[in-house]
């Protein structure tokens, strides 16, 4: 039977970590059409940052998350019994049911739905997948936004080939680091970039081909022209970004995590033929197609470190601070709350 309240991080009161306090909540139930996962680990995102800081006083209380893995325990109507007892993750993107129709914003768990910083989380049953068998649970929890994203931008945006040059600014975050691993997946040539050496000397052990420091002139550093530029950062990165690529190069924006307003000479544009591109998440087959990606080349997430439910506002603290290599994780089920990034 399933309890009627559970342990969850809730945002509530005010902006940013000032408004997260733990506190026991009803147990969801489930919906017609969806589930209720027990969680054993949750994934954090730059998505729960943004979210955290923007809502105020005045906004009704949230629980954070979009990613994670557990155990299928309750099932409404319309889903077979035969579902209770399934090991699954989370597709945290809900209602997208074909790549080429992109919803104008798309909905994602942890906001407004409850997400999964808590014990269970109630989900669409079209929303879980059965994990790649080489993952734990740990890891299948740090998968599942970073790799859509990296995926679909890759793949079906940039049309990554195995001959291609990939450069990817900032290589620290879960959607860069899967970048790289799927990029060296399919035999590209792969470049990053990192004020921090150490972080440079991490990548190379990853796979990465060439690393350089964030602040040299990229197009002068680069042993071999770029074909395609993956770009997490946003403005700081934009600019040299663009020159670094060849003529009929293409970049793919995915994020804006250092600042969004960049500057663009559209003769860069139209004379060297540059392509440039944006997507965030992706549909429901895209993210079929990940797992699958990821079982048959057997792609682990790097996580940087693990936290317990009750230090969730640490992890969220952590993930704003840029301070880490890696996925951050949170343990629902207790089993270890240790800082793994040391």
């Amino acid at each position: 039977m399933m309890p009627a309240q559970m342990r969850a991080v809730v945002h509530m009161g005010r902006s940013g970590p000032a408004g997260l306090v733990s506190r026991l909540v009803p147990t969801p139930a489930a919906q017609r059409g969806e589930v209720v996962i027990a969680l054993a680990y949750a994934g954090l995102n730059r998505h729960d940052v943004f979210v955290m800081d923007a809502r105020g006083k005045q906004d009704p209380p949230l629980v954070l998350g979009s990613d994670g893995a557990g155990v299928i325990v309750d099932v409404g109507a319309g889903v077979s019994r035969s579902e209770i007892g399934r090991r699954v993750m989370i597709n945290p993107c809900i209602g997208w049911d074909d790549a080429r129709d992109v919803p104008t914003v798309p909905e994602i768990l942890g906001d407004p739905r409850w997400g999964t910083l808590a014990e269970f989380v109630a989900i669409p049953a079209c929303n879980v997948a059965t994990p790649p068998p080489h993952l734990s649970d740990r890891e299948a929890a740090a998968l599942g936004l970073a790799g859509m994203t990296a995926y679909r931008a890759l793949f079906t945006i940039a049309a990554l080939r195995p001959t291609d040059h990939l450069l990817i600014p900032a290589i620290a975050g879960g959607v860069a680091l899967l970048a790289l691993s799927f990029a060296r997946a399919v035999g590209a040539r792969v470049t990053v970039t990192s004020r921090r050496p150490a972080m440079l000397e991490r990548a190379i052990e990853l796979g990465a081909t060439d690393a350089i420091l964030t602040d040299s002139e990229w197009s002068e550093a680069m042993s071999a022209p770029v074909d395609c530029v993956l770009d997490t950062i946003g403005a700081p990165s934009f600019e040299r970004a663009v020159r670094a690529l060849r003529p009929g190069g293409r970049l793919v924006s995915v994020g804006a995590t250092a600042g969004a307003d960049a500057a663009l000479d559209l003769r860069d544009l139209f004379f060297r033929q540059i392509s440039i591109s944006g997507t965030s998440m992706a549909s429901a087959p895209e993210f079929d197609e990940m797992v699958r990606f990821v079982a048959q080349h057997e792609i682990r997430p790097v996580i940087g470190a693990t936290y317990d439910l009750a230090r969730a506002d640490r992890a969220l603290g952590a993930l704003a601070s840029h301070s880490h290599f890696g996925k951050i994780v949170v343990s629902i089920v207790g089993d270890d709350g240790k800082d793994t990034s040391a």
